[in-house]
């Protein structure tokens, strides 16, 4: 092992590391008595390591465990076989407790160092009631080109390259078979390793990423709390008789399947939002229930991976809305309109704004199915819908809910939202970083109140998070 303290630090070394901290992409953070900063996979803050340093960026190195001298008290081991290569789960080998520690720090961090708060009262993160099997959709990819494990490669005696699994991190081209995964309950697995040993015995073609040639190319499960199973299949090339043989021999073994389609996709990518959904059997939808209001979901909806704890958070946000029944309130970046009909029955009227087309059409229907006469939705660019016009129209807010995308809200929206100046703002998000930038623009005219973590994703450095706001002046 090379010192520290002698030799200038440079790629292809390997030096003895004390890690400190979590980061993002399930990277741990050490600093050398230099105060070098040093990324390294495979590590969980405790840890006394043996760090290969592979990669020097201009004001750090990247690095990866390659002997544990003192394991972390926090360093458990990891249930998947799959750990560490498919990229999934990067925090399986870091306890609950610790991960959710973790967590709540990086909230902290971000309000403190992007928001420049002096941070409020912090409310204990929410903890996931299942830890596994709490996913409710997992996407798939064929490949024939899956990838080799170095004994494999030291073999030479591999035979078979087809995988149905993840995309290896950084590795555009290469797919990680799954085997088992723990993330989605049964029938998940099964049907998986059904379809693809039944591919395997018929010769299927798996997808070629980079030739842009044959049959099977992605798959989807989705399993709702309410016990139905959807399926989705995308085939790149289109043999009729080769696809429908699939799809029926899938319904024969899985009877349970409530929703079973087929896409054709030759696009670059593996979207599926402009193609065209063929239903094969079954409805053309599975239903979500959340006190008692059902939620249609088809194969380009979006809803909360996580049902159960989709619900906490969503109990949540409609307690901080603090809503009594005489309220007008918007629901930005609304989706099929859950946070909205969810807090329908407490106002007195709920506006939804969306940009998908799509989920719109979803959200409207549903809230008929629901019954529900006081929500109104509307669709478009946010920044170009939420105008003086539009509020004129509807109504100024006695209370805004906002759930933007990871990239957070648009600096004209923001600007939307000091014009108004609603009582009361809600700010749903996935990413603490865009939030705290969003929250310091507002700053001058709202104080924040609550600041409440969700745990969404065990085992995975994302986190949710919910902060009310309260009018200064109001």
């Amino acid at each position: 092992m090379i010192s520290i303290f002698t030799i200038e630090m440079k790629v292809k070394q390997t030096i003895e590391l004390s890690i400190t901290g979590i980061a993002a992409k399930g990277m741990a953070i050490g600093r050398t008595n230099e105060g070098v900063v040093v990324f390294v996979r495979g590590a969980v803050p405790g840890d006394v390591a043996s760090v290969f340093l592979y990669k020097k960026r201009k004001s750090y190195f990247e690095g990866r465990v390659e002997k544990l001298l003192v394991p972390s008290p926090d360093r458990i081991s990891a249930k998947c076989d799959h750990f560490g290569t498919c990229g999934g789960c990067q925090w399986q080998h870091l306890s609950y407790t610790a991960q959710l520690k973790h967590k709540e720090q990086v909230v902290c961090q971000n309000f403190v160092k992007i928001g420049g708060f002096d941070f409020p009262t912090l409310n204990k993160i929410v903890p996931s009631k299942s830890q596994y099997n709490y996913r409710n959709k997992m996407e798939y990819s064929f490949s024939n080109s899956r990838w080799l494990t170095k004994a494999e490669i030291e073999s030479g005696e591999v035979m078979n390259r087809n995988a149905l699994g993840f995309h290896k991190p950084r590795m555009w081209d290469k797919i990680v078979h799954i085997d088992e995964c723990f993330l989605q309950q049964e029938p998940g697995n099964q049907i998986r390793n059904f379809i693809h040993q039944y591919a395997m015995d018929k010769g299927n073609s798996y997808y070629d990423l980079k030739n842009k040639s044959g049959q099977l190319r992605s798959m989807m499960i989705r399993t709702a709390s309410t016990g139905q199973i959807m399926v989705v299949i995308q085939f790149f090339e289109n043999h009729i008789k080769e696809r429908n043989n699939l799809l029926e021999a899938i319904i024969d073994k899985f009877p349970q399947i409530t929703s079973l389609h087929y896409i054709i996709n030759q696009k670059a990518n593996d979207s599926i939002y402009d193609l065209d959904v063929n239903l094969h059997a079954g409805n053309p939808h599975i239903e979500e229930e959340m006190e008692g209001l059902r939620f249609w979901i088809t194969p380009k909806s979006f809803y909360q991976t996580n049902s159960m704890q989709a619900y906490e958070l969503y109990k949540i946000t409609r307690n901080f809305a603090g809503l009594t029944g005489s309220e007008i309130v918007y629901d930005l970046y609304t989706g099929l309109g859950t946070i909205a009909q969810f807090v329908a029955k407490e106002a007195k009227h709920v506006v939804g704004i969306e940009a998908i087309p799509e989920a719109i059409v979803a959200a409207k229907e549903n809230a008929k199915r629901n019954k529900l006469s006081n929500v109104d939705f509307a669709t478009g660019d946010m920044k170009k819908v939420f105008t003086d016009d539009f509020i004129a129209t509807h109504g100024t807010p006695d209370v805004v809910i906002t759930d933007p995308p990871r990239e957070g809200m648009h600096k004209d929206v923001v600007k939307q939202l000091l014009k108004i100046l609603p009582k009361r703002i809600v700010y749903v998000s996935c990413n603490s970083a865009t939030q705290a930038r969003d929250l310091s623009m507002l700053s001058d005219h709202y104080s924040i109140k609550k600041v409440q973590p969700v745990d969404m994703f065990p085992h995975t450095q994302h986190v949710e998070n919910v902060v009310l706001l309260e009018g200064i002046h109001v």
